[in-house]
């Protein structure tokens, strides 16, 4: 079924193309990509984006020699619509996997018809997804071999579901699997990891690392138990931290460092535990910050040098800065939310948005550009607050107001009234997209 798909695709013009790579010195290869994922990691969960507690010394190393952003999104503020939009350059909303995420009883998942970051890169690339999936359990989503990966170790959907089963590809598309382990898991997806490396050394290769951690349920690995200042939470951390330690050094063993992109980031903010550093709000907050900003590093030694950058990004962007990095065009006939992010990469562009849309589930919750922030949405105890809609409009200006604790709409009406408008459109725009719809519920003074 794989071959059939990767078929289809070529026919649609995802044909490899070498002079697609925008850059300036070539390399002798397709640079290898490596993403990694975590799950539920904050933004102020790593030491270089100012963790007080929590040591992550090779996520440090990364971001010195590479490029940290401090102002990049997730997609969404829980993980199902999270993962979608970043494997397809597109808002959730456009996949029809924007509303909550998917439940162990649900048989829905990422259409076919979606065209994932996998599905571009082959078959010049090798393809593989080792960690946590979650983008659907039931054919014809399942399992992700049918998206574009040629190979598969890892778990369906969070470690905190029921019936929890570790998954492998066999080399004739069929899965082997055993029950997962918690204090392993994160041994087993970064072992799989760095064994497609080693095996695909001689080509170029696409590693999509997904670990479950630090989502709950924390069971550190016991190399790693009671270490951490931070508790277990931190425990957990520091394991991922040592991992992405192991895939830097299996790389440069392999002597591809210069030949590979290594990223970083989190599928979305923190939830029980865990910071968001300066910003408000957490995992499923509505429009706040802490639930949508994520760390992202980004390191390739020798083509991108070493700076931070206040550019505004979102997940979403990753399919065209990969498509850029590789040499391959955009899909034909599909709409990208994305943009290329490698010129703010490289030469310290100007983020090629004007704005960005954050979502709660099917609304539009809030807007984030350069420096403003406008929050259209929020919750109160059962309420889902339509704060646009009932005249309470917020507006941040978060260059100087990262926590959005001051509203400066009344200071500031045209531009609250300009962004009002832009949500309005983002609203038109988006929401009737929606499936699943649930009504505005306004709470009574009292």
């Amino acid at each position: 079924m794989n071959i059939d798909r990767r078929s289809v695709l070529a026919t649609m013009g995802l044909a490899t193309a070498a002079s697609a790579i925008p850059l300036q010195a070539r390399s002798r290869r397709r640079p290898n990509i490596i993403l990694i994922v975590a799950d539920d990691l904050g933004w102020g969960d790593v030491g270089c984006y100012g963790s007080p507690f929590i040591k992550t010394p090779h996520l440090d190393a990364l971001a010195r020699r590479g490029v940290r952003m401090t102002d990049f999104y997730a997609s969404a503020n829980v993980c199902t619509p999270s993962r979608a939009g970043m494997l397809t350059g597109r808002y959730p909303i456009r996949t029809g996997l924007a509303h909550e995420v998917i439940a162990v009883k649900d048989s829905k998942g990422l259409p076919l018809s979606e065209v994932t970051i996998a599905d571009l890169l082959s078959p010049t690339y090798k393809t593989m997804l080792a960690g946590k999936w979650h983008l659907g359990h039931a054919a014809p989503s399942w399992p992700p071999m049918v998206h574009g990966f040629d190979s598969f170790a890892g778990i369906p959907y969070s470690n905190d579901m029921r019936p929890l089963n570790f998954y492998r590809s066999n080399k004739d598309g069929s899965l082997s699997d055993e029950p997962a382990v918690q204090e392993k898991l994160t041994e087993q997806f970064f072992d799989a990891g760095i064994d497609f490396i080693k095996a695909n050394a001689a080509r170029p290769f696409f590693l999509m690392l997904t670990p479950s951690a630090p989502h709950i349920p924390l069971r550190p690995g016991p190399a790693h138990a009671g270490r951490s200042a931070a508790s277990v939470y931190g425990d957990v951390v520091e394991e991922l931290d040592a991992a992405v330690g192991r895939v830097v050094a299996a790389v440069a063993k392999s002597g591809l460092t210069r030949d590979t992109l290594i990223m970083f980031t989190s599928d979305n903010g923190p939830w029980f535990e865990g910071s968001a550093g300066p910003h408000q709000g957490r995992k499923g907050g509505a429009g706040w910050d802490g639930g949508y900003l994520v760390p992202m590093i980004a390191s390739w030694p020798g083509t991108l040098r070493a700076r931070t950058t206040d550019a505004i990004g979102m997940n979403i962007d990753l399919l065209p800065t990969i498509a850029s990095v590789a040499g391959v065009p955009l899909p034909s006939g599909v709409t990208i939310d994305g943009r290329d992010l490698l010129p703010t990469w490289q030469g310290g562009a100007a983020s090629p948005h004007t704005q960005l849309i954050l979502f709660n589930n099917e609304r539009v919750a809030a807007l984030r550009t350069p420096q403003w922030k406008y929050v259209g949405r929020s919750y109160y105890r059962p309420y889902n607050v339509p704060l646009a809609a009932i005249g309470y409009p917020l507006l941040f200006d978060v260059t100087r107001d990262p926590g959005e604790t001051i509203n400066l709409a009344p200071r500031y009406p045209a531009i609250a009234a300009q962004m009002a408008a832009q949500f309005k459109s983002a609203r038109d725009m988006f929401e009737p997209l929606g499936v699943n719809q649930v009504p505005d519920s306004v709470p009574s003074a009292s």
